[in-house]
């Protein structure tokens, strides 16, 4: 690879890695570490492929699709339903950013939901993606996109509950 091209791979992942890092927390419902792998493993994909992935009309949201698909071909694995039991959680910093209670408790819902279905609503909610480029992202058709997001919310206001309110207070 190219001085050049080297540079403006590396410009590229700096500006988009905190973006990538954030889609994948969301994706693996919060966990981190897990998040920071799938974000490592887009990186190191894009840069192997860096000089087709340049010429692309929108390499961040070609970048946000092999976060996705790197993030569901990890829940196909065998291994990755395991999780460590003896290390006790993080508790988050009082005062910090945000609202904790109901970013926690949206990040517990979405580890609720099916790998398949958490994907579709950052997709379309979180990243703002329309249907068809959601379906792209997903190897899938438009109309499974629509059907998947639909039953997705469903099970989220089952969990949450139809008003967030409650927890925004918490």
């Amino acid at each position: 690879m190219s001085q050049a091209r080297a540079d403006d791979y590396a410009q590229f992942a700096v500006a988009r890695a905190g973006h990538l890092y954030r889609s994948a927390c969301l994706l693996t419902a919060g966990d981190t570490h897990l998040a920071e792998d799938l974000v490592q493993e887009t990186l190191g994909r894009l840069y192997v492929r860096w000089a087709r992935v340049s010429r692309a009309e929108n390499p961040a949201g070609y970048a946000q699709t092999v976060l996705t698909r790197t993030f569901l071909a990890h829940q196909r694995r065998r291994s990755s339903t395991e999780r460590a039991t003896d290390v006790l959680p993080e508790h988050a910093a009082e005062g910090g950013p945000g609202d904790v209670p109901l970013r926690l408790t949206l990040l517990q819902a979405l580890a609720g939901l099916p790998a398949k279905d958490r994907a579709v609503v950052v997709l379309r909610y979180w990243e703002d993606r329309s249907v068809e480029e959601t379906a792209d992202a997903l190897n899938s058709s438009s109309a499974a996109v629509r059907t998947r997001c639909t039953r997705a919310l469903g099970r989220l206001r089952a969990l949450l509950g139809e008003d967030l309110g409650e927890y925004a207070t918490s």
